[in-house]
């Protein structure tokens, strides 16, 4: 059905949420976070510096194990790179937590397939389509 997909790299923008892999990756956290107060989980701010201290300390530890893989295979790592991302992934943390502590609700919870499939009867032919179509 998808024999190739083109994979669109996106920046990290770090300085920039609003846009390339900052901003997804807040949306998605946040909407993460409300699926997870849906089903009654209780979130405040010591669960977030939380959140964001243990998520720093396991990518560092990544970041060591990767280095090392990296050098036993001889190749580059961009350690000062790997970093930043981890810096610009906590700062994402924090602002998704922040978020939505001040909107709890405000991210709308993403639809089943179902219910995609119940309001748009084609919607998967429209979606073969257009990745057949993207594809060309």
């Amino acid at each position: 059905m998808c024999e190739t997909y083109e994979h669109k790299h996106q920046p990290l923008s770090e300085e920039d949420i609003t846009t390339g892999l900052m901003k997804m990756g807040i949306d998605i956290t946040k909407t993460l976070f409300t699926t997870l107060a849906s089903t009654g989980i209780i979130f405040n701010d010591s669960f977030f510096r939380t959140l964001r201290i243990t998520y720093s300390r396991a990518a560092q530890a990544f970041i060591e194990k990767y280095e090392s893989d990296s050098a036993i295979n001889g190749l580059y790592f961009d350690r000062h790179l790997e970093i930043k991302a981890v810096e610009a992934f906590t700062n994402g943390l924090k602002i998704a937590g922040d978020q939505f502590l001040e909107n709890p609700s405000g991210t709308p919870l993403i639809p089943n397939w179902s219910r995609v499939n119940s309001a748009i009867p084609d919607f998967f032919d429209k979606l073969i389509e257009a990745i057949e179509s993207d594809n060309k």
